[in-house]
């Protein structure tokens, strides 16, 4: 009787132990407030002045990234997340013929787990990027105030790193594989995604669809989010709407219209690519561009959405296919 009940006791502690353990990995796969805020408060710190490229805050930044990824158990292609490549500085509106500057595309995956579709590739990413002190591309002319683009793009990388976390923490659940991609320099023209794109580290019909986060920190009171490029792969707009309603977002899908930031560079490349942001604002690309105003909450709500795409199309079960917008 004695044993019996000694090996009751050690069997309630053992599983007290497994719950423990789930309830940790549990919490470890969330996507926060805290670390959504936490992020995005680094990377328009002081320290980062704006995050121009060819700036010691640049490099602080890229070097931030490559170690977020090394935590979360990111894979790195030739044993380097680090993509180097020169940057053409703008030196007024869509010019781009200042100074050649050194910066990095940030690149880890997490490999699916179905012996045939885990070659076959999803790309999610945000550009980390911003203007610095201002310059041609600031709309407050003349300005020497550093430029913080808490929305534009903090608020992407913030998401993106979020997002790699949980899919990393959870990578049983997929079928084909996913890139993360923080793209440097698409401020100066989309010149990140553009060598990504020409350089990439899989062949380039295993790129079956792109995933771009540009400006999702500022969720408005109806809950808006918007999309371009949702009809350049199959059920695209239905599932960007469908999805968005059930996480009691407002979805504003476009098929085509593809948009202006880095998925771009692969919709042109033959590439399925769906862009998504929260709208603009009277804060795009100025100093007044900060932290306070972004609405966390709804960021978090938004790379919980956009998770949950990702597990959708990284499914076994999900053709991938691109259409031509054009």
């Amino acid at each position: 009787m004695r044993r019996l009940l000694i090996n009751a006791v050690l069997w309630a502690v053992f599983s007290s132990c497994i719950g423990c353990t789930v309830a940790a990995q549990v919490n470890d796969a969330m996507i926060t407030e805290d670390e959504l805020e936490a992020h995005v408060a680094f990377l328009t710190s002081s320290k980062t002045k704006g995050r121009y490229p060819g700036t010691a805050g640049n490099r602080r930044v890229v070097k931030y990234i490559r170690a977020e990824y090394e935590n979360y158990g990111l894979k790195s292609f030739d044993g380097d997340f680090l993509q180097k490549f020169q940057a053409k500085l703008r030196t007024s509106g869509d010019e781009a013929s200042g100074k050649e500057v050194k910066t990095w595309n940030v690149v880890g995956y997490v490999e699916g787990n179905n012996n045939y579709l885990k070659g076959e590739y999803v790309v999610i990413g945000a550009h980390y990027d911003h203007l610095g002190h201002g310059g041609p591309s600031s709309k407050k002319p003349g300005s020497k105030e550093v430029h913080p683009g808490a929305d534009d793009n903090a608020s992407g990388v913030a998401a993106l790193m979020e997002i790699a976390e949980k899919v990393a923490r959870n990578r049983y659940m997929l079928d084909r594989s996913v890139i993360f991609v923080a793209f440097g320099a698409e401020e100066q023209g989309l010149l990140g995604s553009k060598y990504f794109v020409d350089h990439l580290p899989v062949d380039k019909d295993k790129v079956k669809l792109m995933i771009n986060m540009d400006m999702v920190g500022r969720l408005n009171a109806e809950k808006q989010i918007y999309m371009g490029g949702a009809g350049t792969f199959p059920r695209g707009v239905e599932l960007m709407r469908d999805l968005g309603v059930e996480m009691g977002l407002n979805p504003v899908v476009h098929a085509g219209e593809v948009g202006g930031s880095d998925h771009v560079s692969f919709y042109r490349a033959g590439i399925s690519a769906v862009g998504l942001h929260t709208g603009g604002h009277d804060e795009y690309h100025r100093p007044e561009d900060t932290l306070d105003l972004l609405n966390i909450s709804g960021e978090r709500t938004i790379a919980e959405y956009i998770y949950k795409v990702l597990l959708r199309v990284v499914n076994k079960n999900y053709e991938l296919t691109f259409i031509n917008q054009d």
